[in-house]
């Protein structure tokens, strides 16, 4: 298991993406959003806005994102299962954090 913290600035979002190996747990702490979630790619089918206090889960191998619809940072805390991110991993801004991706440096 891995706990990871994210801070999404009014208007961004998390990134269209898919764990296929992992399930995900995720808790807004402050902020709003809408977070949409689906089989494929282009079949993003469900959707919830999501505020201070929801919690959800996205079960591995479906594709997901979050979208701040706030005026303020969406703060969370994410759960994944089994890890994702090599042990202290810091990524300051999405775009240093989707670098290390295409690195293969999650």
């Amino acid at each position: 298991m891995q706990l990871t913290l994210m801070s999404i600035n009014a208007g961004e979002d998390i990134g269209l993406e898919m764990h296929p190996n992992l399930d995900q747990f995720i808790r807004i702490v402050d902020g709003r959003g809408i977070v949409k979630m689906g089989d494929a790619e282009n079949n993003l089918d469900f959707e919830a806005y999501v505020n201070k206090d929801y919690a959800f889960i996205i079960p591995a191998g479906t594709w997901h994102n979050l979208f701040n619809t706030g005026a303020r940072p969406i703060k969370l805390y994410s759960i994944y299962a089994p890890s994702q991110h090599p042990h202290g991993t810091v990524h300051q801004t999405r775009a240093i954090a989707d670098a290390a991706e295409q690195h293969g440096i999650v």
